[in-house]
């Protein structure tokens, strides 16, 4: 590619890192929490004997709410323009340092979060809701705040945690992160010559044309990550050690609860969707294996051709401006609203999507103030980097429909926080198949199953390969050689025959940070699937759906996801919900399984 790439531009929020204007705002936010902790001392915000609230005690809620809001607003702001530096770039000392520093200024945050749930608990949330209308305005919140407060330790134990949280897994994470995002690896290219590249790059190599050029990159990639797994072993054992050991003394059942009260989520709503995703797996074998055809190979799909592109695709790159035409023109067939969000993106500077050394991989959209946004990508000019685009600038949009709720009413689980996204994408997707004649589409049709098949079959091996782990770290640490056959087995058993089992990524577990957050992945599931049965339904009421559809994004704070869910005749507990969304992958699959045998016969 030879068109220059955005960086995003944060000098809106503070001149640089070494201006006096964010070194005031860092001074004020810590000197505030100082006195927030002196409120919530004066008012006695804590567990305690149950008891009706008092009009003194209506009054104390609602000073507390108030500045509890306006605190977590400001330190928003302050932690995400740091971020924005590290991870665009790892050597960037000066701002991991203040990083580092704030998240040790701010432990008490922490700390007041367990006391307030607690203090709710106290009162009871529908006595509170009942006399403030502070409290009525955050009822969701104060609902889980209770919940919360039932797997909570003692006040000082949850101190104490807090604090060696800075230099437990906190600090493994960080680690992680710092590693991978300097990581490079040593190409071999087609004619001999070698090229040391960035991780990032290395793996968008993954999508080029060239097969020859794909296996000389997983290669690389492999090796390279070889060359960092026992600090990343190190780190993974210590992270799960320490949620192991907390969810014990907080009483959850086992590691997955707290993931499913965190995202909103009842049992029976996730085994629902496991079940219809198990029964999908043989759907997604065939797509890969109709996949390997198309590449000249027999039986399963290798590794190193999961991203490889077919048909029209492989000889398609498409450059920045394209990429950000083709996402405004999709987003232009639902609503202006939608295709001016990226006209605002693109031209304020929210993207950085240049690949470089000591940046992170991956993709993310963090919110910052207000209604802004920043995104970060690794733009390889692919397909599939298109789509990338559209899925983290829905999550853009779901920030401007957010940004007139307060913190704690915006504070979306990870299973809703991925409805808007996963909705662009499906709109990308359906705009591309009716502008594209039917004999053209095993490219597209190509690019939208990787995804689908990442987000259901990749990351249902996550969840069999953490689940794994989780069990054996509670009798002990496990070595490299044991996470590789963890990592392993689960990508056997999710993709069986779709893959080469000579072929895998044993290594994929060092690979990903999501590991950090405990059961992070099966959230993108959940929120592929319930983004295209939201789409199912705006197919069949446009009007209607575009009516309710913004004040879904703004709600996700304010409701579990059976709750919001439900405002759209959606059913997440049942089964076949959940199989309704896969059959619209099922056809997917099929037309690509027919095109591909038209052009290749058995």
């Amino acid at each position: 590619m030879t068109e220059t790439l955005p960086h995003w531009d944060v000098s809106p929020f503070f001149p640089s890192l070494d201006s006096r204007e964010l070194t005031v705002g860092h001074e004020e936010v810590v000197a505030d929490l100082a006195r927030l902790v002196a409120l919530y001392d004066r008012h006695d915000v804590r567990g305690g004997e149950p008891r009706s609230p008092t009009d003194a005690d209506v009054a104390a809620f609602d000073e507390v709410v108030s500045a509890t809001n306006d605190l977590m607003e400001r330190v928003r702001l302050i932690s995400a323009y740091l971020y924005t530096f590290i991870s665009t770039d790892s050597g960037n000392d000066a701002a991991a340092g203040l990083r580092s520093r704030l998240q040790a200024e701010l432990t008490d945050l922490t700390r007041l979060t367990t006391r307030f749930a607690a203090w709710v608990a106290r009162f009871g949330p529908e006595a509170l809701i009942a006399v403030s209308h502070e409290a009525a305005t955050h009822a969701h919140p104060l609902r889980r705040a209770v919940r919360a407060a039932e797997h909570q330790m003692t006040e000082d134990e949850e101190g104490l945690a807090a604090d060696l949280r800075l230099t437990g897994s906190t600090a493994w994470a960080r680690l992680h992160g710092e590693m991978t995002s300097r990581l490079t690896a040593t190409v071999t290219r087609p004619d001999g010559t070698f090229e040391t590249l960035p991780m990032s790059m290395v793996r968008g190599l993954a999508h080029d044309a060239d097969p020859a050029l794909r296996k000389a990159a997983y290669d690389a990639e492999v090796g390279a990550w070889e060359s960092v797994t026992v600090p990343l072993a190190a780190a993974l054992n210590g992270a799960k050690g320490e949620t192991i050991v907390l969810n014990t003394r907080r009483g959850w059942a086992d590691a997955l609860e707290p993931a499913l009260f965190t995202n909103g989520v009842d049992r029976g709503t996730l085994d629902a969707m496991h079940e219809a995703v198990t029964a999908s797996l043989g759907d997604f074998r065939r797509y890969l294996r109709a996949k390997a055809r198309s590449l000249g190979h027999d039986g399963g799909l290798p590794w190193w051709d999961l991203f490889a592109p077919v048909g029209n695709a492989a000889d398609a790159q498409v450059s920045w401006s394209e990429a950000v035409s083709q996402v405004s023109d999709a987003f232009g067939g639902y609503s202006a609203g939608l295709a001016a969000l990226v006209e605002r993106a693109a031209t304020d500077h929210w993207i950085d999507a240049e690949p470089r050394t000591g940046k992170e991989g991956g993709a993310f959209c963090m919110p910052m103030r207000g209604a802004e946004s920043r995104v970060m990508l690794n733009f390889d000019g692919s397909a599939s980097s298109v789509q990338t685009l559209a899925h983290e600038l829905g999550h853009a949009y779901h920030n401007t429909n957010l940004a007139e709720r307060t913190p704690l009413q915006r504070q979306t689980p990870m299973a809703l926080a991925e409805t808007a996204s996963i909705f662009c994408e499906t709109i990308m997707v359906e705009a591309g198949l009716a502008a594209t004649p039917a004999d053209e589409r095993l490219g597209l049709l190509d690019t939208d199953l990787q995804g689908a098949c990442q987000v259901v079959v990749d990351i249902h091996s996550r969840y069999l390969f953490e689940s794994a782990l989780y069990v054996r770290r509670q009798r002990q640490a496990l070595s490299v050689t044991e996470l590789n056959e963890l990592m392993l087995d689960a990508q056997r058993r999710a993709y069986g025959t779709g893959l080469d089992h000579d072929a895998l990524h044993r290594y994929m577990w060092a690979v990903k940070g999501h590991y950090f957050t405990p059961f992070y992945n099966w959230p993108y599931t959940f929120g592929l699937l319930f983004g295209i049965g939201l789409y199912a339904r705006y197919r069949a009421e446009p009007d209607r759906f575009r009516a309710g559809y913004d004040d879904l994004l703004s709600s996700t704070g304010l409701d579990d996801a059976a709750g919001l869910a439900g405002r759209f005749g959606i059913d997440v507990r049942s089964t076949e919900f959940w199989s309704s969304s896969l059959d619209v992958l099922r056809a997917r699959i099929d037309a690509f399984e027919s095109l591909v045998d038209t052009a290749t016969p058995r």
